[in-house]
């Protein structure tokens, strides 16, 4: 690995130095004698509570229950991790676990799926972002006494048992079932990469762990070999993580003294700068980085960084628009707190952070539908900037800040071939069940896994699709022949890229995937053409 020494590089990721910063917390708590009246009226209601209530009240299980209240009332983004859910929570990003391999948030009391782990055995069995758990093996998860130690404890086990998931999705009146047999989680973040053609490679990053840079430079390292000479790194869906890797990631990209991100707090262990330190091993490449609307946090440290500095074309739609960063503090009692303690922001000085209003009125967590409903995955021009927050890139051009990051190339979402029978096939999980049932028969026959071998054994595409169309009308998907014929190149697209998966590995189902993607077939074009360098004019 790169050493890294040079950069001026004094931001904290989350969860580094959590033990220091924790002594600091102690300390000045301990120090702090005097109490506020506010404070001073909260201990004596615990003191009536605990001495005089009617019934007898275990003080400190109603402190804990109020934390997370608390928390929550701050930003969006300040939580409350129980000691029996730190460890799990942590795995998350520090390695492998056992699971199902969703991550969640518990939202309006309900368990909202925010990550699908890439080749994972919920994202085998047809799980997707958005998806609302309302049971699992056979325990609700729905209403106001679900927690994260329940949904943890419930979806986490041994390795190879099997756990029946009830979910509700937008788009269906009726709850969707899941058979999930629970399996190691991968831990990598470097989902895919190969060459795209004979001088691009692509590299997708799905998140933001411990090994990502790592990760990410033997990637390009690899695919230079093979002849690239300028890279598409996809990090839509990509939650974001460790504010450290993609500060590395984008130190690849640019000459010394540049910019990457800084931050702000009210102490000075929170004011921070990252600045490229000229040891890159990718100056001269050319770039492009593809985000939409799940874009968040080090994602958007990444973009930003490539954005602002007229580095690389950002390609797709709006990113989230997560601003504030966290640490992690470990109590006493080995729970933890992820406090917001400074906000970050891009190198023309924008913050990107959406704008929350302290408490917990629900409309942060709806903005993603809000832009659905108000046609912008659909239309740029239904995107409002507010002009009191423009901000210029380094060559001169026009940025925004206060949600997200812009891309210079905007992707509407594409939906050809969406259909009801689609749609049907998706939510019933019937594309995945048919392919694991087709690699069984299949895989005996793959004398190498690669897509080309796979290719001449399994069926060519109209006895595919029949084969397909048959099967799911056992399943209780009737043949409807005009909507399947509209639905054809995306039924076979994503039939043949879950067999690639099954047969070959996950790198061959993106590739596969990638072949009907508008968004990667924009971004090839502009590199090929050299339009990349134009655009990044002023």
């Amino acid at each position: 690995m790169r050493e890294k020494r040079n950069i001026v590089y004094v931001v904290m990721p989350l969860v580094l130095c959590a033990g220091i910063i924790g002594g600091i917390f102690i300390g000045k708590f301990v120090e702090q004698r005097r109490i506020s009246p506010a404070q001073e009226k909260f201990q004596t209601i615990l003191d009536l509570i605990q001495t005089q209530y009617v019934d007898e009240i275990n003080v400190d299980s109603l402190l804990e229950a109020s934390i997370p209240d608390l928390l929550m009332s701050l930003d969006p983004h300040s939580a409350y991790i129980p000691a029996s859910d730190l460890t799990q929570t942590n795995d998350e990003l520090e390695g492998s676990f056992g699971g199902v391999g969703v991550s969640f948030q518990i939202i309006n009391d309900t368990v909202n799926v925010i990550e699908v782990v890439s080749g994972g055995p919920a994202e085998k069995v047809g799980l997707l972002p958005g998806d609302k758990i309302i049971e699992a093996a056979g325990k609700q998860l729905s209403g106001n006494k679900v927690s994260n130690e329940d949904v943890f404890s419930t979806l986490r086990g041994k390795e190879g048992t099997e756990v029946k998931i009830k979910v509700k999705r937008s788009n269906s009146k009726n709850l969707l079932e899941f058979d999930v047999t629970r399996g190691e989680i991968p831990s990598n973040s470097v989902d895919a990469s190969y060459m795209l053609s004979d001088s691009t490679g692509y590299i997708k990053v799905s998140k933001f762990a411990r090994t990502t840079y790592s990760e990410f430079l033997n990637a390009l390292k690899s695919l230079e070999s093979k002849g690239a000479k300028n890279y598409i790194v996809d990090l839509r869906n990509n939650s974001g993580g460790y504010m450290d890797q993609a500060i590395y990631m984008a130190n690849e990209f640019l000459p010394a003294g540049k910019m990457i991100v800084y931050t702000k707090g009210r102490t000075p262990e929170n004011e921070t700068i990252a600045v490229s330190d000229g040891n890159g091993g990718y100056q001269d490449a050319d770039v492009t980085v593809l985000t939409n609307e799940f874009s968040a946090s080090a994602s958007e440290i990444f973009a930003g960084a490539m954005q602002d500095n007229d580095r690389g074309v950002v390609i797709g739609r709006r990113s989230f628009g997560k601003g504030l960063v966290q640490n992690q503090t470990e109590l006493p009692d080995s729970s933890a707190i992820r406090l917001t303690v400074a906000r970050y922001y891009t190198p023309s000085g924008r913050s990107i952070q959406k704008e929350y209003s302290r408490g917990r009125d629900g409309k942060y967590e709806l903005d993603i539908v809000d832009r659905y409903n108000h046609g912008e995955f659909y239309s740029q021009d239904s995107i409002k900037f507010d002009q009191s927050k423009k901000f210029n890139t380094v060559g001169g051009r026009v940025v925004y800040g206060g949600g997200g990051i812009m891309p210079d190339l905007f992707v509407p979402e594409d939906t050809t071939g969406y259909t009801s029978y689609y749609i049907d096939a998706v939510n019933k999980g019937l594309i995945q069940k048919f392919c694991n049932q087709m690699a069984e028969k299949y895989r005996p026959h793959m004398k190498e896994k690669t897509i080309a071998a796979m290719n001449r054994i399994v069926p060519r595409e109209d006895s595919l699709l029949n084969l397909f169309v048959d099967w799911a009308a056992t399943q209780g998907l009737p043949a409807r022949w005009y909507y399947i014929n509209q639905s054809r190149d995306l039924l076979l697209n994503q039939i043949r890229a879950v067999l690639a998966r099954d047969l070959i590995g996950y790198n061959a189902f993106i590739e596969i995937l990638n072949e009907k993607d508008i968004t990667v077939k924009k971004a090839q074009d502009i590199l090929s053409t050299g339009k990349s360098k134009e655009m990044l004019k002023k």
